[in-house]
């Protein structure tokens, strides 16, 4: 588990408080390129780094973006990990013989260009609030950091998560 961030705290007490003009200007900014929406400004700029890179700047407002969508608290895990949880309460697994429409999705995410993540990711946290499955805002926001390394860690991680085999309790549930 990453470590907890502050701004990540900081977006989960907006959505404790229920304050829906913050989320809402939040949101405003899906489907924008990061940062070129005003309206953010306030809830996402104070929380900046001072010598903050663009693309880290623009893991902030990405990232804002995407949790006022989908602000349920109690995620764990990679997306592959809330992935396989999806398919999982399709009825399906990742280890079925056949590929899924979840897998072909989640697939489709893994080998996204650092430029085309945004779209890819709010299609990800849509599909994923329509399952009810929670995001775990503290690593999606380290791994968004960490998506260009020339060694695709975080694809490598998240594909583990998904394909990798499940953790005995897991397996024990499996077979009753």
């Amino acid at each position: 588990m990453p470590e907890p961030h502050p701004f990540i705290a900081y977006l989960h007490n907006l959505a404790s408080k229920e304050d829906r003009g913050a989320l809402a200007a939040l949101r405003r900014g899906l489907g924008q390129p990061p940062g070129t929406v005003p309206a953010m400004y306030p809830y996402v700029v104070p929380w900046l780094p001072v010598d903050a890179r663009p693309w880290q700047e623009a893991a902030y407002y990405l990232v804002a973006a995407l949790f006022a969508l989908h602000p349920d608290p109690g995620g764990a895990g990679n997306l592959g990990a809330s992935f396989r949880l999806a398919e999982a309460k399709e009825g399906g697994s990742a280890a079925d013989e056949r590929v899924s429409a979840v897998e072909r999705r989640f697939t489709a995410l893994l080998s996204v260009h650092p430029d085309d993540l945004p779209d890819y990711l709010r299609q990800a946290i849509g599909f994923l609030r329509s399952k009810e499955v929670p995001v775990d805002w503290h690593q999606l926001f380290q791994d968004i950091q960490n998506w260009g390394h020339p060694a695709h860690r975080v694809q490598r991680e998240w594909a583990r998560a998904y394909w990798g085999r499940a953790p005995e309790t897991e397996q024990v549930k499996e077979k009753e």
